[in-house]
C-alpha cells in the first residue's frame, strides 16, 4: 500500500507526481505485464543476453 502525505494547502499535482514516482519504483505494472503469459526460461535468458550485448556495445562506443 502506498501512502502519500499531503500537507494542508499542498498542490494536488505534486502529490500525484509523488504517487507516480513511488508506484514506478514498486515495479507493479511491469510485474503484471510479465505475468500475463508464461515465457520459457530459455527465452528469458536469450533476451537477457541480447540486452547485455547491446549495453556492452553502447558502453564501448561511449568510451
Amino acid at each position: 500500500m502506498l501512502n502519500i502525505q499531503v500537507k494542508e494547502g499542498d498542490n494536488i499535482e505534486r502529490a500525484l507526481k509523488q504517487f507516480k514516482k513511488k508506484f514506478d519504483q514498486t515495479k507493479t505494472m511491469k510485474e503484471l505485464r510479465t505475468r500475463r503469459e508464461f515465457v520459457k526460461t530459455s527465452v528469458l535468458n536469450r533476451e537477457m543476453k541480447k540486452k547485455a550485448v547491446y549495453k556492452n556495445l553502447l558502453n564501448t562506443q561511449g568510451e
